[in-house]
């Protein structure tokens, strides 16, 4: 290989234009490329003082010569290679027939801006290249459009790749021998989607890579580990013209080896084009820092979801929201596995436990053991059970004896707390905000307890309705008050129990459901297991307080309005619960809420996903064999129908990607129902039992797998969710 990188016949011609003029003569107008000039890329570009240097370590990498940035300069001050000065003409002259062989080898003239290939942007594509010239005149022409098209090109920073002005300075010109490889392509020493630096994305063609980095072709891509083994294919890329070759064990070897050498060198992962010449071997053809790169999240970071929190909070929440609903969550659900052992205090001080990302409600799924968490090959080997689970089982035993009078007795002042309560109206600024303040630890206690109850109940057996639900009592009431033509507002004052079909909201709560028909008996049958009733009972109290706080929330708004501290009454929710207690008390309004009113809407989570650096949603995949968790109601066959689509007829299968309260009204009829994430436990999979709807849950990329119209089985006992018909293509 080490030919490569020494010229074939050093003619005087590449440095006649350097006439000494002291210590510091005027720049060269040509050098050969492995001359220790050329590494200076304010003199030959960047792309071409890479190659440079790369040659003068021992990189396979193809002879030739530059036309400096000075030459490039007096050629464009002549107005054209064929109008430029004797001397200048002369080197360039020269330094082409030494590389041509006189016109016989065809040659490949290149940009090099020293503005190109920098470590924050690459400017690929953005400059002219010419292959397969051939001839002098050819030749000519080819130096002047790529000189030509650094006027076309000109960006920020070129000269120092970090700011300043437009570029000023004239780009070099590159030119090298042109080869026909057998195979070309691109190669990234990182994934430049995903951010991971353990591996390695390939694209191969066959021929050299001009097509593929022109966009011509997709070629072949791939993921490749630092080792060269083969990780993944892309299945997708390219066609029956430009599909590209599998390379070869050894090939790939060869690439990856060749991507860490060149992240030694050059100080990170390179974006590397590449080929393969049956007589050179394997050439670098380009070497530049790999500029957009995706973030990759800590392995170790947790893995979250809405599946746990989505069916309370299915929608974006606004600062407010969040401050008043999820924190007391949050810590509801952190004190109830500690309480049971389900997971160390480190583990616990360590996770967020749930968290808004984007304003939308996401747990970790680890934490709660939705999601496998890693163990040490001791522990997998370890037979005995661990310490923590034998306090686990100690502490459920008591507590399961306990929990039902504990219940009672925290349903009782909590109905007790709440009637108690006035108008917000009538109340003083002091009182509402200590109603906000008080709500906290009073949701902390009924979500701990809710929380407590859900995990001693026993699991449903997939057959059994597994209890009535609040949701299912609530369906039959707003079904017999439609028909008494009674309003909304009317319902939910009459009949607070139809708060359970609508997530909490500061503002107008959306609309219940339309007149429904129900089967008779849906609800009618009491559960076998008491713990069921108080986990509704206390799942149900919880509502009602956020209600009672979104009530009085919003009636501090309306207040702050009417001071003109805010200019509207949706502004209250994007205030954080500290800026409302400083805007009621102090009369100051704190900068930055309008900016978060005014922000795009986050797009809805994956059903498991690690965050990276900056909040980054990385998603994952998580059972991506399909099958799910079984949560009741048989089995069952239909035809699938996505949610938010089409109503759903009688016998069809809803697939959705979380479980909605808001879908409670299309259950009844139902062939099945599936969703992507989601708890047995949850309103929507209870309500789904008494109606003996089958029902899974957890079935990851279910709305892809699954298109409208495939015909499903569903089975509500084993999770499995079994396409027998394709859909029907219009």
């Amino acid at each position: 290989m080490q030919a490569l990188t020494r010229h074939p016949n050093r003619r005087s011609g590449f440095r006649q234009a350097h006439s000494p003029a002291g210590e510091e003569g005027p720049a060269p107008l040509v050098v050969a490329l492995h001359a220790p000039e050329s590494t200076d890329p304010a003199l030959t570009g960047r792309k071409a003082a890479t190659l440079a240097s790369a040659a003068q370590q021992g990189f396979p990498v193809l002879d030739g010569f530059v036309i400096t940035t000075a030459g490039s300069a007096a050629l464009a001050t002549a107005g054209g290679a064929g109008r430029a000065p004797l001397l200048v003409r002369a080197a360039i002259d020269a330094a082409w027939a030494a590389l041509s062989a006189d016109g016989g080898r065809p040659l490949v003239v290149r940009s090099s801006s020293p503005g190109e290939d920098g470590a924050t942007s690459s400017m690929a594509g953005q400059f002219t290249s010419v292959l397969d010239v051939r001839g002098h005149d050819a030749f000519l022409a080819a130096v002047d459009l790529v000189i030509a098209s650094a006027a076309v090109a000109q960006t920020p920073g070129a000269a120092d790749d970090g700011g300043g002005g437009a570029a000023e300075a004239p780009m070099a010109v590159l030119v090298q021998p042109q080869v026909f490889p057998r195979w070309g392509g691109v190669l990234f020493g990182v994934d430049p989607v995903t951010g991971r630096t353990d591996r390695l994305a390939l694209a191969a063609v066959e021929g050299g890579p001009d097509r593929l980095v022109s966009g011509t072709v997709d070629g072949a891509r791939s993921t490749l580990s630092r080792r060269g083994r083969l990780v993944a294919v892309d299945r997708s890329a390219g066609d029956a013209a430009g599909a590209g070759p599998e390379l070869p064990w050894r090939r790939r070897r060869a690439l990856a080896r060749l991507a860490a050498r060149a992240a030694r060198s050059f100080g990170g992962p390179q974006d590397i084009e590449w080929a393969v010449d049956g007589g050179l071997g394997l050439l670098l053809l380009q070497s530049r820092p790999v500029t957009a790169v995706g973030i990759a999240p800590d392995p170790s970071a947790p893995v979250l979801g809405p599946g746990p929190v989505a069916e309370t909070f299915p929608d974006p929440l606004s600062p407010l929201e969040a401050d008043l609903w999820l924190r007391p969550l949050r810590q509801a659900l952190a004190e109830a596995v500690l309480l049971t052992g389900a997971s160390s205090r480190r583990r616990v001080a360590d996770s967020p436990v749930v968290t808004a990302v984007g304003g939308r409600a996401a747990a970790d799924l680890g934490l709660l053991g939705i999601a496998p968490q890693r163990r040490s090959l001791l522990a997998r080997l370890d037979p005995r059970p661990s310490a923590l689970r034998l306090r686990a089982a100690w502490r459920t035993g008591r507590l399961r004896v306990a929990m039902p009078a504990l219940a009672a007795d925290l349903v009782q002042r909590a109905d007790a707390e709440l009637s108690s309560v006035g108008s917000p109206a009538r109340m003083s600024d002091e009182v509402l905000l200590a109603v906000l303040r008080g709500s906290h630890q009073a949701l902390v206690s009924l979500h701990a307890h809710e929380i407590l109850a859900g995990m001693l109940s026993p699991v449903p057996d997939g057959d059994g309705p597994g209890g009535a639900s609040s949701a299912g009592a609530a369906l039959h009431i707003v079904a017999a008050a439609r028909a008494e033509r009674l309003s909304d507002a009317e319902i939910v004052s009459r009949h607070p129990v139809v708060l359970a079909l609508l997530p909490p909201a500061i503002g107008s709560p959306p609309a219940l459901p339309d007149l429904l028909v129900l089967p008779p008996g849906t609800a009618d049958g009491a559960p076998a297991d008491p713990l069921t009733v108080w986990r509704e009972a206390l799942r149900l109290r919880g509502r009602w307080v956020q209600e009672l706080t979104s009530v009085v929330a919003l009636e501090l708004g309306r207040r702050l309005v009417a001071r003109r501290l805010l200019p509207d009454d949706d502004a209250v929710r994007w205030l954080h619960v500290d800026e409302l207690e400083a805007a009621v008390a102090q009369g100051i309004v704190r900068d930055g809420w309008e900016a978060r009113r005014t922000a795009p809407a986050a797009a809805p989570l994956p059903a498991a996903f690690r965050l990276a650096t900056g909040d980054v949603v990385v998603p994952l995949e998580i059972g991506a064999d399909g099958a799910g968790r079984g949560a009741g109601g048989g089995r069952g066959l239909g035809r699938v129908v996505h949610a938010g689509t089409e109503l759903p007829a009688p016998g069809d299968v809803l697939v959705t990607r979380t479980l909605d309260p808001a879908l409670a009204p299309l259950l009844p009829g139902l062939g099945g129902l599936v969703a992507e994430t989601g708890s047995v436990l949850s309103h929507l999979a209870i309500l789904a039992r008494e109606l003996r709807v089958p029902t899974v849950v957890g079935v990851a990329g279910a709305l892809e797998r699954f298109a409208e119209g495939t015909v499903v089985v569903v089975d509500g006992t084993t999770g499995e969710v079994t396409a027998v018909q394709a859909a029907e293509v219009p």
